[in-house]
């Protein structure tokens, strides 16, 4: 009797407590926000594991770069984004490709400095703040650090190595989230001899 009481019900079950816009979306809705909780209780152990907020800055930093270092793959290989020519290029890339795969978001590209090296990621909106209130004894904290991390391993795997930070953050009461982007040097593949 069980059994049939739950067939008729059994395909409607995601979409009784999802909102539907279609069975893809409503799940991209239900991880993103899953991620986002994940990462504000990852950031509230780092607080409760080290002393200052430079230290858990650090870390976050640190995570990122090894998300990014990995990351690339997976991004190259579902984007078929060939390689960039050149800085600009690559700024387009991240804003219009790479974050609105990963976070949902396009942030704009500005700011660029008259050689061409430095650029701002202005976004409108930083899926990882939603729920997010900083607590007045973390003043120095820069909750999102990650993303700086994650952009700089992942474009030191593409032979570029990058200061990424954050200029603003709508959490410390700016009107926007900034992230600076600036070009350091294209490194070269150290290939052992003979393996030319």
């Amino acid at each position: 009797m069980s059994r049939q009481g739950n067939r008729g019900t059994e395909g409607k079950k995601m979409l009784w407590y999802l909102p539907f816009i279609s069975p893809s979306a409503s799940m991209h809705l239900m991880n993103s926000e899953l991620f986002t909780l994940t990462y504000g209780a990852l950031v509230t152990q780092l607080c409760k594991d080290y002393e200052n907020d430079e230290e858990v800055n650090k870390q976050l930093d640190k995570m990122g770069y090894n998300m990014g270092v990995r990351l690339i793959e997976d991004f190259l290989a579902r984007s078929s984004v060939g390689r960039c020519h050149d800085f600009r290029e690559t700024a387009d890339v991240i804003a219009k490709v790479a974050f609105k795969m990963y976070l949902g978001i396009t942030p704009s590209v500005t700011n660029w400095s008259p050689a061409g090296d430095e650029f701002s990621l202005i976004l409108e909106s930083n899926p990882l703040v939603d729920f997010v209130e900083l607590p007045d004894n973390h003043n120095g904290l820069i909750y999102s650090n990650l993303l700086c991390g994650v952009l700089r391993g992942a474009l030191e795997m593409v032979q570029m190595a990058v200061d990424v930070k954050f200029a603003q953050d709508t959490l410390r009461g700016d009107n926007v989230t900034e992230i600076r982007m600036k070009f350091i040097k294209r490194i070269e593949e150290n290939i052992p001899v003979g393996d030319e």
